[in-house]
């Protein structure tokens, strides 16, 4: 009996697709993301992104943030092209017109229902992989922060609730105030 063959998919899949399906693909395998983000997720990430923007332009920094929808490449082979909620890069040679090619430093995921697993399992093991410096899974649901520090011999968490204000590992003088923000 032969055995089914599993296709893999390429880099040039993953640009090839519509621009109006999200998808990210991961170790050759498509990824569709079928359900679009609720409000509070939204609120939460335009929140984070406006926080972190406007600390790093504060600061005069020269780290870049990205929120979705925004390519991160972190296999140089192209096996492996995600999306984070939030993306903050702060080496510039990693920026290229399609997105990021390589780790970024921090990633922030924001938790919807139907894909918690893949944000708690699979994306932190492929992110602590792959070289992210600072991994944070928001889970507005438990309103809970689990902040996952990757880049020490063996990582560490610390989790934080929606009351708590947050530093920032990656900058030494960043807080997040979770308590205040609008959602």
């Amino acid at each position: 009996m032969a055995s089914a063959q599993v296709e893999l998919y390429t880099e040039d899949d993953y640009y090839n697709l519509s621009e109006d399906i999200r998808a990210e693909l991961i170790e050759g395998d498509l990824i569709y993301n079928q359900a679009a983000p609720s409000r509070v997720h939204q609120t939460i990430l335009g929140e984070l992104y406006t926080i972190i923007n406007n600390h790093i332009k504060s600061k005069g920094g020269s780290c870049r943030v990205y929120p979705a929808p925004f390519a991160v490449k972190l296999r140089e082979n192209g096996s492996t092209i995600v999306e984070p909620d939030i993306s903050v890069i702060c080496d510039k040679n990693k920026l290229t017109d399609r997105g990021c090619t390589g780790a970024p430093d921090w990633i922030i995921e924001i938790v919807s229902p139907s894909n918690s697993s893949h944000d708690y399992i699979l994306k932190l093991n492929l992110y602590a992989d792959t070289g992210v410096r600072e991994y944070w899974i928001v889970d507005s649901y438990k309103e809970r922060i689990f902040v996952y520090h990757l880049e020490k011999e063996h990582f560490e968490v610390e989790t934080y609730t929606f009351h708590d204000s947050i530093p920032v590992g990656i900058f030494a003088n960043l807080q997040i105030d979770f308590d205040s923000l609008d959602y």
